[in-house]
């Protein structure tokens, strides 16, 4: 098969100029989740469009004043990292019901039947999930989602989440931004400004969204926060 015969468009806005490449689907896919690929097997053509499916190639002054060089790997990087995939109709099959096994698996690990205090059965997650309607994103967070699916499954099955109690002191020059972020990650309890502008609170979220809190709050701070979990509840 040709490689232009199963390329997929990526495609990504820069100060409202739009830039296109075609791509492998497969190979583009692996660079948007991090991982590092074979560039010439990657990109189907080294042009970078305004509009590929009118064959219309971006100005070569464009995509140096948006991207900042002319090295296409680097560019292609950006488009594909930050931009939007054209996934084919396979790939986005395969990536949801891959999110759905990693959602049911999420909820298997971090729920239990209030009334016997233990886990449900794997089988009985799989089972009762057959029946919610949920429209799975395969870019949005297995733990966003999950919240999404345990609110479903309620209507017919118990379910209690298990959750952590987080403290954590920021610095003054990170404060501001992240006691607003922690704020929409977990149930802020507990809320202290001190005299020299740092910030301690105290935080309640889901045990399976420890770890991305974790690094969120790092990521927000510079890996300056001090965040002790405290217990579980």
């Amino acid at each position: 098969m040709p490689k232009e015969d199963k390329s997929l468009v990526a495609r990504l806005t820069v100060k409202g100029e739009h830039f296109e490449i075609l791509v492998d689907p497969d190979l583009a896919w692996t660079l948007k989740s991090g991982k590092d690929v074979d560039f010439e097997s990657l990109l189907i053509s080294e042009t970078v469009f305004k509009d590929s499916r009118k064959a219309l190639k971006a100005s070569d002054e464009s995509v140096k004043k948006n991207f900042g060089t002319d090295d296409i790997e680097t560019i292609a990087t950006t488009i594909i990292r930050k931009g939007e995939l054209q996934l084919t109709t396979e790939q986005r099959r395969e990536m949801v019901e891959n999110k759905r096994k990693q959602i049911i698996a999420f909820i298997v690990k971090n729920c239990i039947d209030p009334k016997s205090g233990f886990p449900h059965p794997p089988q009985r997650i799989e089972n009762a999930f057959e029946h919610i309607r949920l429209n799975i994103d395969p870019f949005k967070t297995v733990e966003e989602q999950a919240q999404e699916a345990i609110k479903l499954l309620r209507v017919d099955l118990p379910l209690k989440v298990s959750q952590v109690v987080v403290t954590l002191s920021i610095s003054k020059d990170y404060a501001s931004r992240t006691s607003s972020a922690v704020s929409k990650l977990g149930s802020v309890t507990r809320s202290e400004w001190k005299h020299d502008g740092s910030w301690f609170g105290e935080v309640v979220l889901p045990a399976g969204m420890q770890q991305t809190f974790v690094d969120r709050v790092n990521d927000m701070t510079r890996g300056s926060a001090e965040i002790n979990i405290v217990k579980k509840i």
